[in-house]
């Protein structure tokens, strides 16, 4: 069974795409078999890792719509141990196309049921928005991290997700739990992103990780190279903070792998 975690947040340009893309692929370095589903029409997760949406044929929306298998979908990328479920402009239409469909809410639910078995995580990628794809993800997934800028509007809207998250726990899926918020962008020279991060920690606590991802020219120039940042530059500092993002996510789920830690000590 995998584990399954929804990258949410209804505000754009926090670092959704850039935390599914690179979290997935140290959780592969780690060698744990993982799968990034792409569930945003704008299709970055996609192009971030090195395809192009407009020649996917199969995809997310096909799977949703058309009930093409995942397995028909999935895309090997060239990180060893991970796959895609890439994503194209036709998901902008899915959830029109979705409102007269029965169980709506379940269709990335069953979706992912067919694939359960054959990875260790999912990182569904969603939207910045609330609508019916982003529900579907939250009602599929296990937990949910909330990526929070550190930046002065950090908060806003923020009590908005909290609020939908409640309502899917309460009507569609109670096992949904907060896997945990974490801080993006962040920048020690600024007292501003200081603040932001006590700001946070005191409203949440033990819900915010403890690793904070820095602003990190490496990891801003990997999208064009249709890489992660952990395959651009293994040794930037924003490789190193998902890497150990992925462990803090992989020991809090007692997941840990002798050789994983063997690994990222080579890396480091």
């Amino acid at each position: 069974m995998s584990k399954i975690i929804a990258i949410a947040n209804q505000k754009g340009g926090v670092g959704k795409t850039t935390t599914s893309i690179n979290l997935a692929a140290s959780l592969a370095v780690l060698e744990y078999k993982t799968l990034i589903v792409d569930a945003d029409p704008q299709a970055n997760s996609t192009s971030g890792i090195g395809f192009d949406p407009r020649t996917i044929k199969n995809s997310i929306y096909e799977c949703i719509i058309n009930d093409i298998t995942a397995k028909e979908a999935i895309q090997k990328t060239d990180t060893p141990n991970l796959d895609l479920l890439p994503a194209h402009i036709d998901l902008v239409g899915a959830e029109i196309e979705m409102i007269n469909l029965q169980n709506r809410e379940y269709k990335m639910k069953a979706v992912l049921e067919q694939i359960n078995d054959d990875y260790d995580f999912i990182i569904v990628d969603c939207s910045p928005s609330l609508g019916l794809i982003t529900i579907n993800a939250l009602t599929a997934a296990d937990s949910v991290i909330i990526p929070v800028q550190c930046e002065y509007f950090a908060l806003e809207g923020l009590g908005k997700l909290l609020n939908t998250i409640k309502i899917v726990q309460n009507r569609l899926n109670p096992e949904l739990q907060i896997e945990g918020i974490l801080l993006t962008m962040y920048d020690v020279r600024l007292r501003l992103s200081n603040q932001v991060v006590e700001e946070v920690r005191s409203h949440f606590e033990n819900l915010v990780f403890n690793t904070i991802i820095a602003r990190n020219t490496r990891l801003s120039e990997a999208p064009s190279f249709g890489v992660s940042v952990i395959m651009h530059d293994a040794n930037s500092k924003g490789a190193i903070n998902y890497l150990n993002l992925a462990r803090e996510i992989v020991t809090k789920n007692g997941m840990e792998k002798e050789s994983a830690t063997d690994r990222t000590e080579v890396i480091k």
